[in-house]
C-alpha cells in the first residue's frame, strides 16, 4: 500500500498516469495460473478438471475387507 502512494506521488508529479490499485489484476492471474495447470494436465495425458475431487475420493473411499483371514499369531 506504501509502495502504491509512493507511486501514485511520482507518477503525479511527472505527469504520468496512475498505477493500478493493487490487487485490481488478481483474479486474472488465479485464472491464468488456473489455465496453465490444465493445459499441462493435457498434454500430460492425465484428467484437466476434477483431479482434486478425484484425488479426494480416493483417499477417502470406503475400504474393502481382505478376503483372506489375517495371519495368525
Amino acid at each position: 500500500m506504501q509502495q502504491h502512494m509512493i507511486d501514485s506521488y511520482r507518477a503525479a508529479r511527472l505527469g504520468a498516469p496512475a498505477p493500478p490499485v493493487p490487487g485490481t489484476h488478481d483474479v486474472a492471474v488465479l485464472r491464468g495460473i488456473r489455465d496453465y495447470r490444465r493445459f499441462e494436465a493435457v498434454l500430460a495425458g492425465r484428467l484437466a478438471t476434477g483431479r482434486l475431487r478425484a484425488a479426494l475420493a480416493h483417499l477417502f473411499a470406503p475400504r474393502h475387507p481382505r478376503s483372506h483371514p489375517p495371519a495368525c499369531r
